[in-house]
């Protein structure tokens, strides 16, 4: 009976990583892919809840944190495709619809792209005992912090390196 108690982590972390590749799949399918959410959402829960287990466990985390990703992933991508019907149906009722689709995905586009490079996505799990938390920041700022900590280690290397003459 332990056993089971054991395994169930992982198991809801291959059923969160399944749901989550189905959710992937059907999220980039146009206009299928909003359907998609419900998966996604499904497949965020079940990796969160296997989460705390395998934390609880000790188990490995690996396919659960890969399932909960990918599944985030997917749902944001699905719920993406609700903008751009958003924006294909104001233009089919002011009837510039056939002139206007390139535009509206490619408005959409630049709008989302612009969205994910200033993403910032928190993931914070607390059992009582235990703490999980994610961070992920993509914003300019991390890269021009990332660009100068490799001039200061490349400005030490070449300090370090002896004058050949």
């Amino acid at each position: 009976m332990e056993e089971a108690n054991n395994n169930s982590g992982q198991n809801l972390g291959i059923a969160a990583l399944i749901t989550a590749i189905i959710t992937f799949v059907l999220a980039v399918i146009p206009c299928v892919g909003m359907i998609a959410i419900i998966p996604g959402i499904i497949s965020i829960v079940l990796a969160s809840i296997g989460l705390s287990q395998a934390q609880r466990n000790e188990s490995p985390r690996g396919v659960i944190l890969a399932g909960l990703i990918i599944g985030v992933v997917a749902t944001m991508i699905s719920f993406s495709q609700f903008f751009v019907t958003g924006k294909l149906a104001k233009n089919i009722e002011k009837g510039k619809w056939t002139e206007k689709i390139e535009e509206v995905v490619d408005d959409v586009e630049r709008n989302v792209i612009r969205d994910l490079e200033d993403a910032n996505v928190s993931i914070r799990i607390d059992d009582g005992e235990e703490k999980v938390e994610i961070n992920v920041v993509t914003g300019d700022s991390d890269k021009e912090k990332i660009l100068e900590e490799l001039e200061k280690v490349n400005e030490q290397v070449n300090d370090s390196t002896p004058d050949p003459k």
